[in-house]
């Protein structure tokens, strides 16, 4: 078998989780089958087992406006994607920009198409700031690819229930399969050498927050919670590659009216390698992820695998992830209302998220608890190798139960 992955993000240029999952599930799935990964970039690599290629794009001539210009060179990477041709037996797609290109692949190649939903548009609106009516296009997209494709992948029950809410697809064609970590490489480090590069001062506990400047992440409600907390103790915000410059300013303005009142705010804001981060979770006391929407929630696995306590919001699939009262606390969003993206009381967020974390900054024995348990469960279920198997065994029903006409043997395809 050997299976063809389309994906925006693949290392060096991975800055999200979506990007994560591909990098290890292709590392694990190429022990197990051929694995072929076409990317946005220019990357290339040519292993037995697994072959890495990027492709580059020039937009010099776009003439669009720029909150457009995603949208069209993904489609052209789609097409490029598509062109050069392929001898896979099935194609598996991540994220909506990719998704053009699974269609094309199932419809001129007749390969099964298999789409994993790291996020889904209709539960992401404030996406029209960064895509402008692009945003129209992506949920489109993103629409006809799950309902044509011969399996979902899910990476949480609570997305799967969000896929049977949106989309008609039917339930036995949504399968639920988590992401994972790699134990083996996030775990607790001593060095501190990242820390004091960036004006952490290692002897003193800090609170962390990894992450895109995103509505989706929560970073403006973590940042009003600040106010509430102990002024004892250091906030690290590693959080880099705001998705509007209008959200960049909001953040700006935030993080300079907090640091106006609180010492001990720390604001990285580039993205910091892997070998940084692990250092970063390592030795912080507590992480908070404090996301409005959130279908897995890898950033917390990450964490957790570092033996760090977890303080985060109980949405999406978190609640899969973190174990409230023993890998760490969950905090209830509150109601939400329109613009969808808002709290009812920001307030009440802000305050609900700052006791768990002033408790566990006041509970060093907690902490640990919670840590090693985090730990312990980052081995026993989320483990890659399984997750690979768990995928390969999808791919093989897949391609022994195609999704046809019953009558005709044709390849179905949903009306647009």
């Amino acid at each position: 078998m050997k299976v063809l992955m389309m994906t925006n993000e693949y290392p060096p240029y991975t800055y999200g989780g979506a990007g994560v999952h591909v990098e290890y599930l292709s590392k694990e799935l190429s022990r197990l089958m051929q694995v072929e990964v076409r990317c946005f970039g220019d990357q290339h690599r040519e292993d037995p087992e697994l072959h890495v290629r990027g492709f580059k794009l020039d937009n010099s001539d776009y003439g669009c406006p720029k909150s457009l210009q995603p949208v069209f060179a993904s489609v052209q990477r789609c097409l490029d994607f598509n062109s050069c041709g392929t001898d896979a037996d099935i194609v598996h797609c991540h994220t909506w920009y990719t998704h053009f290109g699974g269609i094309l692949a199932k419809l001129n190649y007749g390969l099964p198409l298999v789409v994993t939903t790291h996020s889904l548009e209709p539960l992401r609106p404030w996406k029209c700031e960064q895509l402008g009516k692009g945003y129209d296009f992506s949920r489109w997209v993103e629409r006809i690819a799950l309902e044509m494709a011969d399996a979902v992948i899910a990476v949480s029950q609570e997305t799967k229930r969000d896929i049977l809410q949106h989309f008609r697809v039917p339930e036995e064609r949504v399968t639920v399969i988590h992401n994972g970590i790699d134990s083996s490489e996030y775990q607790n480090v001593n060095t501190t050498d990242a820390l004091v590069r960036f004006g952490v001062d290692p002897s003193k506990p800090y609170l962390l927050f990894v992450g895109r400047v995103t509505r989706q992440k929560g970073i403006l409600y973590l940042v009003r919670a600040i106010e509430y907390m102990d002024d004892q103790y250091q906030v690290v915000l590693c959080a880099g590659a705001p998705d509007t410059p209008e959200i960049a300013s909001e953040m700006q303005a935030a993080v300079a009216e907090v640091s106006s009142r609180r010492k001990k705010v720390i604001w990285i804001r580039q993205m910091l390698d892997r070998r940084d981060i692990i250092e970063f979770y390592s030795h912080a006391a507590v992480f908070c992820c404090p996301s409005i929407y959130e279908p897995f929630g890898l950033i917390n696995l990450e964490a957790m695998a570092c033996e760090t306590p977890v303080v985060a919001s109980a949405v999406g699939g978190i609640p899969e992830v973190v174990v409230d009262g023993e890998t760490g606390f969950l905090v209830p969003l509150p109601q939400i209302q329109e613009p969808p993206y808002a709290p009812i009381d920001p307030l009440k967020f802000a305050r609900d998220l700052a006791e768990p974390i002033n408790r566990l900054m006041a509970d060093p024995a907690l902490r640990r608890r919670f840590g090693q348990a985090g730990r312990r469960r980052c081995e026993e279920v989320f483990s890659w190798g399984a997750i690979a198997k768990q995928t390969q065994a999808l791919y093989e029903t897949v391609l022994k139960t195609r999704l046809t006409d019953p009558q005709t043997g044709s390849l179905v395809a949903p009306s647009a």
